[in-house]
């Protein structure tokens, strides 16, 4: 029923936004349009007046790191704060949408998201970039990450994400609980969760159950075996049989298989044969524990855990908190922030085939998404699940990289997008060169602070000093030295490190710095730059 009402219902908040923000440019998509409504709506009801509108730098910045992964070059800075046109900044998304930064930032985010640094593994980040390059449905992914042995027969890259979880069942079931439909059901392993009623036993030990049969070949792929169920104790002591359950409570049914005793005992020297032996083929069975999850996963009639639980982080690494946080506790006794526009998020996110180019598109074109990180006016900082200010983020590992050679590079060395198709293969080459540096840095978790290895890695490093201080001809400092004029050094510099030309006391603290030191000028230069690319300013996207 929700699916068939979405147009009428992104209509009508279409044209809520459109009255809502009269004098100013209104969403261009229907997604911002909900989005704006449903916030709006709930500010309002809170009596809670939103930060300002993001000015261009700012909100360039913002868009470059979440689109591209990257800051944006000096180039683009110009491009952009150049363009004149009202509707710019939805121009400026679509180009981005389209460029290979966004491919390889996506699948940065889905490799990070799904298998984490549990192994470095190039056929599954090729695999992933197949598929943020070709904007594939997310329910295509699903399906091929959770049936490789069956839907991409031979390949490793898909197989990844069980591959490297297969021998610790928990690890599987857990996993893929949180990761593909944002719900934790590890305490109930052991008993009915004591807090949230939603979760029994019979869940956990369900879930389980799909990947029970599951083993690795001696080739490094996924099979099944034909047979086994899980069998757990409840706390009263009883031993009961799992059954195949989602986590809604519906279970899966069995086919039976009559075969004789010689057949089984030959189809169980068939899989130990592929577990010892490279050349061994697995046997098939027919039923599939895996392809039931997968299914019951993606029924449309069922409940959406796998779309809300999509759209809810994608929201997050966008906007900085869920709807529903923390973002694997989506159950009963932790209602979303805003319930109805989770849901209308979710739905359009399914029917438009598990789009999220269209769902990220629509996020970032919002006004909510382009609200500044900082209020205006001394107040107390509003509840941060009303989205009435932005919420700083820490960069990701690759993001910070990926930055640093942006901003460090000879400004026309590094035009970016400007460049046109001879961006593409420069993109596809710094990410390579982002890479190691990258390995480095510790993935930021909750209540992120820099880790002491990083504080260390910046000030004592001999390699950031090589890559990102030198005085060669590819480097920010090489130009820098070459240019006229302390104001204009203070300048070029926070522009191209931080994206924002430097308030007017910033510009007179680095002028001065520099004259005193003009008989070291270089060295002088090269400390800026380090200030500016350790500052925190440069560590977060805010």
């Amino acid at each position: 029923m929700l699916r068939t009402c979405l147009p009428g219902i992104l209509l009508v908040a279409t044209l809520a936004v459109v009255g809502a923000v009269e004098g100013n440019t209104p969403p261009a998509d229907p997604l911002a349009a909900v989005i704006d409504t449903a916030i709006s709506a709930r500010l309002q009801d809170a009596g809670v007046q939103p930060a300002e509108t993001l000015d261009d730098e700012r909100f360039l910045r913002r868009l470059m790191l979440d689109l591209a992964g990257r800051v944006p070059t000096l180039a683009e800075r110009e491009a952009f704060l150049g363009d004149a046109s009202p509707d710019k900044r939805a121009a400026w998304v679509d180009r981005l949408l389209e460029l290979p930064d966004f491919a390889l930032h996506l699948r940065n985010e889905l490799d990070l998201l799904l298998l984490a640094r549990l192994t470095s593994d190039n056929e599954w980040r090729e695999y992933l970039l197949e598929g943020t390059r070709a904007n594939r449905g997310w329910d295509d992914l699903f399906r091929e990450i959770m049936l490789p042995e069956r839907l991409r027969e031979g390949e490793k890259g898909p197989a990844a994400f069980l591959r490297e979880r297969v021998r610790d069942l928990d690890d599987l079931t857990n996993d893929t609980a949180v990761l593909f439909f944002g719900v934790n059901i590890g305490c109930a392993k052991c008993h009915d969760h004591p807090l949230v009623p939603d979760w029994e036993q019979q869940h956990y030990y369900g879930m389980a159950s799909f990947f029970q049969r599951t083993y690795r070949t001696k080739k490094g792929l996924l099979a099944e075996r034909f047979d086994g169920r899980l069998k757990f104790k409840t706390v009263v002591g009883d031993e009961l049989e799992a059954e195949f359950m989602f986590l809604n409570g519906t279970a899966a049914y069995e086919p039976p298989v009559e075969l004789s005793d010689e057949r089984r005992k030959e189809l169980d020297e068939q899989v130990r044969k592929a577990q010892r032996e490279d050349d061994a083929e697995p046997p098939r069975p027919e039923f599939s524990p895996r392809a039931e999850l997968v299914r019951m996963a993606l029924d449309p009639s069922g409940p959406d855990y796998f779309s809300r639980n999509m759209v809810n982080r994608t929201w997050a690494r966008l906007v900085g908190q869920g709807f529903v946080e923390p973002l694997d506790q989506m159950h009963s006794e932790n209602p979303p922030s805003h319930p109805e526009l989770l849901e209308t998020l979710a739905s359009d996110f399914a029917s438009s085939g598990y789009d999220l180019k269209r769902l990220i598109r629509g996020i970032v074109l919002s006004e909510t998404y382009a609200r500044d990180s900082r209020l205006s006016g001394r107040r107390e900082a509003p509840a941060a699940d009303l989205f009435a200010v932005a919420l700083p983020r820490p960069l990701t590992p690759r993001q910070l990289s990926a930055s640093l050679q942006v901003a460090t590079a000879m400004p026309e060395r590094m035009q970016g997008l400007i460049a046109g198709e001879a961006w593409e293969s420069e993109r596809d080459s710094l990410e390579n060169r982002a890479d190691s540096f990258a390995k480095q840095i510790e993935i930021p978790g909750e209540n992120f602070q820099v880790s002491v290895d990083e504080a260390l890695l910046f000030t004592n490093s001999e390699r950031v000093a090589s890559d990102y201080l030198r005085d060669a001809g590819d480097r920010l400092v090489r130009h820098l030295k070459s240019l006229d004029g302390d104001e204009t050094v203070a300048t070029v510099a926070m522009q191209a490190v931080l994206s924002r030309t430097p308030t007017a006391e910033e510009q007179a603290r680095i002028s001065e710095y520099l004259a005193t030191r003009s008989v070291r000028r270089l060295e002088a230069i090269q400390q800026i730059v380090w200030a500016l690319i350790a500052s925190p300013e440069f560590r977060f996207n805010h």
